[in-house]
């Protein structure tokens, strides 16, 4: 049996679920300095300047916050974003001044996990 050809494709970004999809992607757009490149009613995605894969946004009304680490019976993290910075102390800073929430278990010393304002979970570190 042949395998078919491999159509071309391209990865155009990440979708995060959220109750609030503009502010969502407000926090993204500050966290990272990226670009607001499509706003619609329920869908709002951002990109690096200059273009490249970005995040996209969704409405989702029956939104449920994961829970991380996991605990049974609770809705568990699908996934999470790694955001590598510089200076781990402020990046902190400033991902605080933008709603984001510290998670309560911090495993390693150079990385922290916070919550963005729709309650995923994304990591800040440091290459060490």
């Amino acid at each position: 049996m042949s395998v078919p050809r491999k159509p071309p494709t391209k990865l155009t970004a990440t979708v995060l679920d959220a109750p609030d999809p503009h502010r969502l992607a407000v926090f993204y757009q500050q966290l990272l300095g990226w670009e607001i490149t499509a706003d619609e009613p329920g869908w709002v995605k951002v990109n690096p300047p200059g273009g490249g894969t970005g995040l996209s946004f969704s409405e989702e009304p029956l939104f449920r916050r994961p829970t991380w680490p996991s605990a049974e019976g609770a809705q568990q993290m699908m996934m999470h974003l790694d955001v590598e910075v510089e200076d781990l102390a402020e990046a902190e800073a400033y991902a605080l001044s933008l709603g984001a929430q510290p998670a309560a278990f911090q495993p390693q010393d150079d990385t922290r996990v916070f919550y963005d304002p729709a309650g995923h979970p994304f990591c800040l570190w440091v290459r060490t």
